[in-house]
């Protein structure tokens, strides 16, 4: 390796780690940095590269999903972790779901052993002079936050997310809890998915404890975070709340959210259940399982406490608590182009979470145009910004074109998407027969083009 890289990448994260691997395949020298294990965050368990430190899921494959058209897109382009989560896959239905330490040794064992990348374990304190992408991510170290603050000139907007329980697949009772897939969908006959069902009764009761049960106080250091915010109030990103916050809600909500019955059977009831705690495979061995959207910032006790009260996890072995912490991302929509390049200095670039795309596979995405673009700068050639009817390219223009005053991350979605076809005269979009239909039409859009511009800069 030689002793003056072409590129620093800060952070081996999702994001980090897809960028070093890109712009190292592209021929340039990368010293990737991370804090860890000298420097803990808090959620992070082990000293792996792209650790997974919430779900093990990466959304639908389904390609009529927004999740399954980024992961066609990522395909495409190469995606290095996206490989590592297809050779790591566990059953999870239409979902793609890893063993999360299988993934996170392969991305570190890939990373590692390029031979254009060089891996330092030491915290980042200043912003690198030379060319750089900061893929620090959303637990960013205290001494980076400032110095990124101090580039940017612009506050950091703070959200506060939160990890879910698992739990032993040994003491889940299977006299209750029962293996389904929502309409059946699954790799097995008996499904991917165990389910814990509730009467109305059963559900009301635990509704209550939720409401009412001890929540872990804030540290130090979060309540700092929280300047500029009315004292208080707390915001959480909407796409992961705690589970106890949405009870608050209203008592349907979480019928009508992550406990949410429909598409399944209970066998030993013969009917469908009142409400529902799916839990998802977790590990290799299928030993581990998570709750599914169930993050919680419940006190340890607590959880033991409340979360036994779910039929069929009544002697629960808890493996790993659900925790709550601080995530960081900058303002984006001033400060970044959507090329992912500061704005300030074109040899300075952005990636992951930190940006405010939220979910994995938007990491990793953002993770892979930072390192295309890098790797095209110090070439000679221009950075590319990708359509937006791609759903990268729409993730890219989102961050970088979003309304501050009511700005949050941004998961893969039609949402983000411009309209099909507008009718010159009525302004209006064209006709479909369902939300499948246009899904499907947006999907295709979204390949078609990528096309085009993959052979334009092939070029």
């Amino acid at each position: 390796m030689s002793n003056a890289p072409d590129l620093f990448v800060v952070g081996g994260g999702l994001a980090g780690s897809e960028a070093a691997w890109q712009a190292a395949q592209k021929g340039l020298y990368v010293h990737l940095y991370e804090m860890r294990p000298g420097i803990s965050t808090g959620a992070h368990q082990t000293p792996d590269l792209a650790e997974l430190v919430c779900s093990n899921s990466f959304g639908s494959n389904l390609p009529d999903r927004a999740s399954g058209v980024l992961k066609d897109e990522l395909r495409r382009l190469g995606s290095m972790l996206l490989e590592c989560a297809e050779a790591t896959a566990l059953p999870a239905g239409s979902a793609l779901a890893v063993d999360r330490g299988g993934f996170s040794r392969l991305v570190s064992e890939r990373i590692t052993s390029h031979p254009r990348i060089e891996v330092h374990r030491q915290e980042v304190t200043a912003i690198p002079r030379s060319p750089a992408i900061i893929a620090s991510g959303p637990l960013t170290s205290e001494n980076l936050s400032k110095a990124i603050a101090e580039l940017t000139g612009e506050e950091h907007l703070h959200f506060y997310d939160a990890i879910a329980p698992i739990v032993t697949l040994e003491s889940i009772n299977k006299e209750v809890a029962f293996r389904a897939s929502r309409y059946g969908k699954g790799e097995q006959d008996a499904g991917d998915y165990i389910n814990c069902p509730f009467t109305p009764a059963e559900y009301e009761s635990f509704v209550e404890a939720l409401i009412s049960a001890e929540r872990i106080p804030l540290r130090d250091f979060e309540r700092e975070v929280e300047a500029g915010v009315k004292a208080g109030v707390h915001r959480f990103f909407e796409g992961c709340l705690p589970i106890e916050i949405l009870a608050r809600r209203g008592r349907e909500a979480l019928a009508f959210g992550p406990l949410r019955p429909v598409g399944l059977t209970d066998p030993h009831q013969a009917k469908r259940p009142y409400a529902v705690v799916q839990l998802r495979q977790d590990n290799l061995a299928a030993s581990l399982y998570n709750l599914v959207g169930f993050q919680t910032n419940l006190t340890f006790p607590e959880q033991r406490r409340v979360l036994r009260m779910i039929p069929g996890l009544e002697k629960a072995e808890f493996m790993r608590y659900g925790q709550m912490h601080r995530n960081t991302f900058i303002a984006a929509p001033r400060v970044l182009l959507p090329t992912l390049q500061f704005r300030g200095r074109a040899d300075l670039f952005f990636a992951g979470q930190l940006t405010g795309v939220e979910g994995y596979m938007g990491n990793i995405a953002s993770g892979l145009l930072a390192g295309w673009n890098a790797a095209r700068l110090l070439q000679g050639q221009a950075p590319v910004t990708l359509p937006v009817t791609t759903m990268l390219g729409a993730l890219c223009h989102y961050i970088t074109h979003a309304d501050l005053a009511d700005y949050q991350p941004m998961k893969a979605n039609f949402g983000i998407l411009p309209p099909l076809v507008i009718d010159q005269l009525m302004g209006k979009p064209p006709h479909f027969g369902g939300k499948r239909e246009r899904a499907k039409a947006y999907a295709e859009r979204a390949r078609l083009d990528l096309a085009q511009f993959l052979g334009s800069i092939s070029r």
